[in-house]
């Protein structure tokens, strides 16, 4: 069985079947999903989708790209939101200056806030970062208490070890099913079998031989797959040991499912 770590079922793509398509997961293989927040009001939205199912759990965060329509009612906001016990990070938050939809200055500005409310309300955090690298460890650097994962990693082994080097994990997607991810292939089968988590990043990154389709939580089984292949260990291994590593990171408990 496995955890789809991130994903966005709140994003409007899914509401014409979100319903009958989460329902679904549990005979599907997929034991347990974290959505991610994209902003205040997708994070309330992941919660609301999360109350629904006994296996849902959702993170609460505004994403770079959305940091400049934060305010001073925002992090109160989302303080709220994270007393809700489905709340189990802090994300997904960091540095994007691929795209530059918020100022730079804000992105960081937002991050750091984000960052210390993490602190505060002793959550990990869900970290996006693109071509933002230098920046984000170096903010990173004046949290050191906080653990986190970066998300959708795409970076080489010397940026991992930087990671690893924290005790942080690395989460990856269906790109390393693409024939451009092969760096990402690579990277993946060489992290600590312990530090590792697999997502879907739903609705995006269908791996192959879905790519170009939206995306669930179902195609974890095409990434997973060609993960263990790389590592040279079963799909079930790979499974438990990746749905054992997110259970621990988000604090969830056997119980609980």
């Amino acid at each position: 069985m496995f955890f789809d770590t991130h994903a966005h079922y709140d994003f409007e793509a899914f509401d014409d079947d979100r319903d009958a398509l989460l329902a679904s997961m549990p005979g599907s293989g997929v034991s347990l999903i974290l959505n991610a927040g994209s902003s205040v009001e997708n994070s309330r939205r992941g919660l609301e989708i999360a109350a629904k199912y006994p296996f849902m759990y959702a993170a609460v965060g505004v994403h770079p790209h959305d940091a400049a329509g934060m305010d001073s009612g925002s992090i109160p906001e989302m303080r709220e939101l994270l007393k809700n016990p489905k709340a189990r990070a802090v994300g997904e938050i960091g540095l994007d200056y691929h795209y530059d939809h918020s100022p730079r200055d804000v992105q960081r500005l937002r991050f750091r806030e984000q960052l210390e409310l993490a602190r505060e309300v002793k959550k990990p955090v869900i970290i996006h970062e693109r071509e933002a690298f230098a920046d984000v460890t170096e903010i990173l650097s004046d949290f050191g208490d906080l653990h986190g994962v970066f998300h959708c990693f795409s970076g080489d082994w010397d940026a991992a070890k930087k990671i690893l080097d924290r005790g942080w994990l690395l989460s990856f997607t269906g790109v390393i099913t693409f024939k451009t991810g092969a760096l990402s292939l690579d990277v993946a089968s060489r992290v600590p079998i312990d530090r590792l988590m697999l997502e879907t990043d739903s609705p995006y990154l269908s791996p192959v031989p879905v790519r170009g389709k939206r995306n669930d939580s179902r195609n974890l089984l095409h990434t997973a797959t060609k993960l263990a292949e790389a590592r040279g260990i079963s799909v079930e291994e790979l499974a438990e040991k990746t749905l054992q590593n997110g259970k621990k990171f988000f604090g969830i408990e056997d119980d609980t499912q």
